[in-house]
């Protein structure tokens, strides 16, 4: 793990020696004394474009931001977010521990806005680098002087950072150290930091759930798999039947025999999904949202040895469908058929799965988004948490075709379609095995870069921490 902690934020009264100014307009200018007879010159670039002017003095730094003005919502906390970013590099860059951000007329959103790009643009996955490559960002703390700002809002924010950081920790982490034991093991720990309930079973246990498409995809590996369930359930919960989250976590896709010929280097990220739930469930439970969650996490690699399934293998899932394996690195869809029939015992009122399942999502989507597909099941809350959070939403359908296309000549279903839709066809084999209300979030595109963008940076970005937190916090809560 990084052990990388998030921002400290503190509620403040009074500006310190290096200040951040968030203005709206020139006017905002008139009670900056610090800049002098630059105020001039600086109010000739106030626009409708982002404006990031630096003034030195001998008492510290004086910095004027404004974020692009934008119409849509969404595009204008984008804006306020990449600018957030942009500070924190600044702040970086000039090799100071604490900065002060006065913000007077912004909307209170806006603001926060902000605040979260320099929080998430401020992680660091070093737990693997030596001497100076290994050293933290020098800024670790935050003074917010802003109108319409409380503490709550900065503890939340902060909240919702702790588990982001846990989701991009855990897909940055390579398997050597990360098997599924260990994973668990450490979602036992962000449990007991953040409040919620991590139950583990081992293989033996899984062997007795008769879990045939985890046994399955873990037969060819010498580490056992795990299935882990995950519970905040608070006394004052508002839902009466739970909100369950489902996320795919296999911890290194090699593709089995169906090997992988480019981007391996990446499948360490291929347990996006339940990280993210994971993630989400330690925001919810450290910020005490009251609305009983519940997460599943089935946990294995995927390898290849003697043992392994080959295509044309039949399994049996717990639900008592067999499949038929046509490809072996369509392995995501084989763990998580288990885990929505598990699901059926909470009797819920919603269930979001999430997963690294296919390059078609991806090839579509690329990082700007996530491919979704839902049975009957409204979406529109989740579009709008999409919209809010920048995770945004692409909604497929799922026609009577698409079904058609994964029957098998000698199983139930088969684990692949076509050529055409493999997505949705992907989406189709889970529907399978559920009969609850029901969303599946692709997340193959966003759940990994190769480069910085923003406050999302190279390597395990934390997709679907955020959504779900904001999605559970505004419809349940």
């Amino acid at each position: 793990m990084s052990g990388v902690k998030p921002l400290e934020l503190i509620k403040v009264r009074s500006e310190g020696k290096f200040n951040i100014h968030l203005i709206t307009s020139k006017k905002d200018l008139d009670s900056i004394s610090a800049i002098g007879e630059l105020k001039s010159k600086i109010a000739g670039r106030v626009g409708k474009e982002e404006l990031v002017y630096s003034v030195p003095s001998k008492d510290g730094v004086t910095v004027i931001a404004k974020f692009k003005e934008e119409s849509e919502t969404s595009y204008r906390f984008q804006a306020a977010r990449a600018l957030g970013a942009k500070l924190r590099k600044i702040v970086n860059s000039e090799k100071v521990a604490m900065a002060t951000l006065v913000s007077l007329t912004a909307d209170r959103a806006d603001t926060l806005a902000v605040i979260e790009g320099m929080v998430l643009s401020n992680y660091q996955f070093n737990a693997y680098k030596t001497g100076d490559k290994g050293k933290p960002n020098k800024f670790t703390k935050l003074n917010v002087l802003a109108a319409g700002v409380s503490e709550g809002d900065l503890q939340e924010l902060s909240g919702v950072a702790v588990g982001t950081f846990a989701a991009r920790d855990f897909v940055n982490e390579p398997v050597i150290t990360l098997t599924a034991t260990e994973w668990s093991k450490r979602m036992v720990a962000l449990g007991k930091a953040t409040g919620f309930k991590t139950t583990t079973f081992d293989k033996k246990k899984i062997e007795a759930l008769k879990m045939g498409g985890l046994l399955g995809v873990n037969k060819g590996s010498v580490e056992p798999p795990t299935f882990n369930i995950l519970e905040w359930k608070p006394k004052n919960a508002k839902n009466k039947k739970p909100i369950v989250l489902v996320g795919k976590g296999v911890v290194y896709d090699t593709g089995g025999y169906n090997i992988k010929t480019v981007q391996m280097a990446q499948m360490k990220s291929d347990m996006g999904g339940g990280a993210a739930v994971s993630g989400a469930i330690a925001a919810i439970a450290a910020n005490k949202l009251p609305v009983h969650v519940i997460g599943l996490i089935p946990a294995t690699d995927n390898r290849i040895d003697g043992k392994a399934i080959v295509a044309d293998d039949v399994l049996k899932m717990m639900s008592g469908t067999t499949v038929e394996v046509l490809n072996t690195d369509a392995e995501g869809r084989l763990i998580l058929a288990d885990a929505l029939h598990y699901a059926k015992q909470y009797n819920p009122e919603l269930v979001i799965d999430l997963a690294t399942l296919t390059g078609a999502a991806a090839r579509i989507t690329d990082y700007y988004g996530i491919a979704m597909c839902a049975d009957k099941t409204d979406t529109t809350a989740l579009k709008e948490s999409g919209e809010r959070v920048y995770e945004r939403l692409m909604e497929f359908p799922m026609w009577r075709e698409f079904h058609d296309a994964i029957k098998s000549n000698v199983a139930d279903i088969k684990n692949i379609g076509g050529a055409a839709g493999g997505n949705i066809t992907a989406a189709t084999f889970l529907h399978h095995f559920t009969d609850y209300p029901w969303i599946h979030l692709d997340i193959a595109g966003p759940s990994f870069m190769t480069a910085d963008v923003d406050y999302r940076l190279k390597g395990g970005t934390g997709v679907g921490v955020r959504l779900l937190y904001d999605f559970i916090k505004h419809t349940y809560a």
